[in-house]
């Protein structure tokens, strides 16, 4: 098996894009995760069943949809500036 090396490839860029897209998965399920920790431990102390649960776990799913967007903006930002440098477009 031959493996040709990328010229424009720098490795460190790529383990740093590969770490944020990993963390998309993680913040689909960590933001609603909290969130409905959070509302179930404030309806049991302010006896409010089942309103806080059901706010904080739709505030989690928000807050997992709005992390994972600036995330891939990230990336695509990343990326399109790594393309226009390997190009070399001037715009």
């Amino acid at each position: 098996m031959v493996v040709k090396k990328n010229k424009g490839a720098n490795p460190g860029k790529y383990f740093d894009t590969m770490g944020t897209v990993g963390t998309i998965g993680l913040h689909m399920v960590s933001h609603p995760a909290v969130g409905a920790v959070a509302g179930y431990f404030l309806d049991d102390w302010l006896g409010t069943k089942p309103w806080m649960f059901i706010t904080f776990l739709i505030l989690g799913v928000i807050a997992g949809f709005r992390a994972v967007y600036a995330d891939t903006k990230k990336v695509m930002r990343n990326q399109e500036k790594e393309d226009n440098e390997r190009f070399q477009r001037k715009d």
